[in-house]
């Protein structure tokens, strides 16, 4: 299936997106979509808008600023605000598409958490999609600490503080691999995750992020966010999650009053080319045709 790219404007700088448009002209629904840490909408994020659009719902799948297509600097540094800021600016974009007439937020891994984030700031989402999402920084940060060790954390911590120092006076980040091997420098180094995150990456993906990226991800927490969310939410969770702990996701999941999906997964098993991703993606068609109703 084909898109049309597309821009918007996101507080002044230009964010790159692809329209998955749904067939016909009767009104209907749009999910807005975001990939997740340090990734670009040209790293697996089309398989799931295909079915959503084959299933009858537009999807406007996007970059964050400095990643990927979209324009912005610094280059590969994730901002939790900057990237609220993006996904609103999003949302705004796809209500305006044509014959678009409610709005779904979706997102896997970190962009799961931004959507709850997301969603209980508007009253203008009919749903919400989190596929194993990062709903607490700190409990990300301790299953990773239990994988690189202290010696190696403490390390890319300490380079990290003096990144974020040169940012600030407008200097150039320093960067670390997003994914390596066991042993290797990254921020994702447990065994296969190299090779999972390698085999989905597009073209525009570059395995760098910014080495103050610990200390941003330790801010991130959506349980306020769960508690006031008044839309209806699905949670997937991979009960074997060595990147986010299933527990931190049950609790948020409980906080929202999600309806929730577990799996007998890894974190990288949902996606496209991987074992559960057809049953992933077909319990979130069940979930929206359940809970969208005709407007």
């Amino acid at each position: 299936m084909s898109y049309r790219e597309l821009s918007f404007t996101s507080h002044g700088t230009r964010c790159s997106a692809w329209h998955f448009r749904a067939s016909g002209d009767r009104s209907r629904p749009a999910v807005v979509m975001a990939h997740g840490f340090g990734g670009t909408k040209d790293s697996g994020l089309a398989p799931f808008a295909e079915r959503f659009a084959e299933a009858g719902i537009d999807v406007l799948a996007f970059d964050y600023r400095g990643f990927g297509a979209s324009d912005g600097e610094p280059r590969q540094t994730i901002s939790l605000d900057r990237q609220l800021a993006d996904y609103n600016s999003a949302v705004d974009t796809a209500l305006a598409l044509p014959n678009v007439d409610r709005m779904v937020l979706w997102g896997a891994s970190m962009s799961g958490g931004n959507v709850l984030r997301v969603a209980a700031g508007r009253a203008d989402i009919a749903a919400v999609v989190a596929l194993t999402p990062m709903t607490s920084g700190l409990a990300a940060g301790w299953s990773a600490l239990a994988s690189t060790g202290v010696l190696t954390a403490a390390r890319w911590t300490a380079i990290g503080l003096r990144s974020k120092v040169t940012v600030a006076r407008g200097g150039p980040a320093t960067l670390m691999p997003i994914v390596g091997r066991p042993g290797e420098p990254g921020a994702l180094t447990l065994s296969g995750a190299y090779e999972s995150y390698t085999a989905m990456a597009g073209p525009t993906w570059r395995n760098e992020i910014d080495s103050g990226v610990g200390m941003e991800l330790g801010r991130m927490s959506t349980k306020a966010a769960a508690r006031s969310l008044r839309c209806p939410v699905l949670v997937q969770i991979g009960d074997f999650d060595r990147f986010v702990p299933a527990g931190a996701v049950a609790r948020t999941a409980e906080l929202a009053r999600a309806q929730v999906h577990r799996y007998a997964c890894d974190h990288f098993d949902v996606w496209p080319g991987n074992e559960w991703f057809d049953k992933t993606v077909e319990d979130q068609l069940v979930f929206l045709r359940r809970v969208l109703q005709p407007s």
